[in-house]
């Protein structure tokens, strides 16, 4: 496949790519600062394009001929507001609109929604620390949420992957997923096994327009 990916320079994103090309797929990697990107010997089938998802005119054209878009936008900026997710997706979105692609992962958080059966320690400390800690990403993640899935954003083939805590830890393959429902107890998840379930998603059927919560 050809994929196009976005914010490969983070912990999630550098995985993906370096699976993405493991795997045989062709990859197209948007980045701001494009010597960041984490491949030393890209070969022919990475297409490494500067540009920034807030300023789409650099890479806008660039989408066409894709099959699908995968989005591991984010923010490490926790004092401030962000647009990163719902503008960055928005930029996104309307650029595959106009160049006919229409299959979009992107990663939100399994913050946003906690489970009624998660343990009372887990959910206090998700809501009085987490949130509040990250509270300008998670507004935007929810905003970025509700727009895939608005009027505005018909016709795009959209998956939301909401992972809990993530760690460094090794790839396994082994983890739990759930498609618009709830997993029982997430409790971690390395941010290998992330990209793996975002890149073995991409034509999984059973995953176009909802949400998936993964754990291990």
């Amino acid at each position: 496949m050809r994929l196009m990916l976005f914010g490969v320079t983070g912990g999630t994103g550098a995985q993906l790519l370096a699976q993405a090309l493991a795997a045989g797929h062709r990859v197209t990697a948007v980045a701001r600062d494009p010597a960041r990107v984490p491949v030393t010997d890209p070969g022919a089938r990475l297409t490494v394009l500067p540009g920034d998802a807030l300023a789409p005119e650099a890479w806008r054209h660039a989408v066409a001929g894709h099959d699908a878009v995968l989005s591991c936008l984010g923010s490490t900026d926790r004092r401030h507001p962000t647009t990163v997710y719902s503008r960055g997706t928005r930029n996104i979105v309307e650029a595959m609109r106009d160049s006919g692609v229409s299959r979009l992962l992107c990663l939100s958080s399994a913050g946003l929604d906690t489970a009624p059966d998660v343990p009372l320690p887990q959910r206090l400390v998700t809501r009085y620390v987490i949130r509040r800690l990250y509270r300008h990403g998670y507004a935007d993640m929810a905003r970025m949420e509700g727009f895939v899935r608005s009027p505005a954003a018909d016709g795009t083939v959209w998956t939301v992957v909401r992972p809990p805590m993530l760690t460094d830890g090794p790839l396994t393959r082994t983890y739990r997923t759930a498609e618009n429902g709830r997993l029982e107890r997430p409790k971690s998840l390395s941010r290998a096994d992330l990209a793996h379930c975002l890149l073995t998603r991409v034509d999984d059927p059973r995953t176009h327009r909802a949400v998936v919560e993964v754990a291990h």
